[in-house]
């Protein structure tokens, strides 16, 4: 009788470490999202698929233009996705259809247009983030909510797997 279970068990064994590992790699290697509003257009799209990176936040740092997926500091039913622009120590300021770090113009060819609106200047305290979506004027961003804390960003988006005429690395 104990025979012929035998195959029943390893096939329960493997979906098991299956299920395990699955469950390893997207709490902390990374994981598939799917944007849902169009607030980083025209980088990423609505219905775009990409993959996560959550192993940078143990062993990396995050730079300004890293596209980041993160907790809101209010609640929502899903995390947002947006690119870092203000680092901790660095002074931002949105004014004129520009953003400015330190003074200085930042170079931002990835936008859909010049934001409408000012912000600043404000000191970006340590582990603390200034983020926008690159559809500056239709982004709930820290141009209106204010800074990020670090620890609740979850992963840098990294590689675009759908659709299949866009697939390719996030930059």
């Amino acid at each position: 009788m104990a025979e012929r279970w035998r195959p029943w068990l390893g096939l329960l064994k493997d979906v098991l470490y299956g299920v395990l590992l699955w469950l390893l790699i997207i709490t902390f290697v990374g994981q598939v999202r799917e944007v849902p509003t169009g607030s980083m257009e025209p980088t990423i799209l609505v219905g775009d698929r990409f993959w996560t990176d959550k192993l940078f936040l143990r062993f990396g740092t995050i730079s300004r233009g890293d596209i980041v997926v993160f907790d809101p500091p209010f609640p929502t039913s899903y995390p947002y996705i947006k690119r870092v622009i203000g680092l901790p120590g660095e002074t931002v300021e949105v004014r004129d259809g520009k953003v400015f770090i330190n003074g200085e113009p930042l170079d931002e060819p990835y936008i859909a247009e010049a934001p409408r609106y000012t912000y600043g200047p404000v000191e970006i305290p340590a582990d603390q983030y200034f983020v926008l979506g690159d559809n500056r004027n239709l982004s709930n961003d820290s141009h209106e909510w204010g800074l990020l804390s670090r620890d609740r960003i979850i992963a840098r988006a990294v590689y675009r797997i759908w659709p299949l005429s866009r697939i390719g690395p996030i930059q």
